[in-house]
C-alpha cells in the first residue's frame, strides 16, 4: 500500500514567512492561498494571495502553526510539493519544490507541471 499523499508541506522558513504575512496584513487573514495559473513561457506559474478562510472544495494544510489554503484546481499539480522561503542578496521569495514539475523557464517565473494521475490518488488512499 502506498503512503497517503500530502498536498503540500512547509519548511520552517516558509512557515515563519507565512506567520509574518499573517501578522502584518492590513486586514484579518487566516493564512495564504496557493494555486497555479496558465501563463509564462513554460506554461504555468504559482499564485499566492491572502486567505481570509477556506473556500468550498479547498484543501487546508496546517503545518508548523500556519494555514495554507490550496485552490482545488491546483491540487493535482501540487501533490507532494514542499513550499520554502529563500532570501538572497537580490530577492526574497517563496520557492516550490514540486515533484510534478517537468521544467522551468530561464527566468524562474513559470514552470511546466504534469498533474498527478487520478489512479495514483486512488491507490494511495
Amino acid at each position: 500500500m502506498l503512503p497517503s499523499l500530502k498536498v503540500l508541506s512547509l519548511t520552517d522558513a516558509a512557515a515563519i514567512r507565512v506567520r509574518e504575512i499573517i501578522d502584518k496584513a492590513e486586514r484579518p487573514i487566516a493564512g495564504v492561498r496557493v494555486g497555479v495559473k496558465n501563463g509564462g513561457c513554460a506554461g504555468m506559474s504559482y499564485t499566492l494571495e491572502y486567505a481570509e478562510g477556506a473556500k468550498p472544495g479547498e484543501d487546508v494544510v496546517e503545518d508548523k502553526g500556519v494555514k495554507v489554503f490550496v485552490d482545488p484546481k491546483a491540487v493535482l499539480f501540487l501533490l507532494g510539493t514542499e513550499m520554502d522561503f529563500e532570501r538572497t542578496k537580490l530577492a526574497s521569495q517563496f520557492v516550490f519544490r514540486n515533484p510534478n514539475q517537468t521544467s522551468a523557464c530561464g527566468c524562474g517565473e513559470s514552470v511546466a507541471i504534469t498533474p498527478v494521475k487520478p489512479e495514483v490518488l486512488h491507490a494511495a488512499g
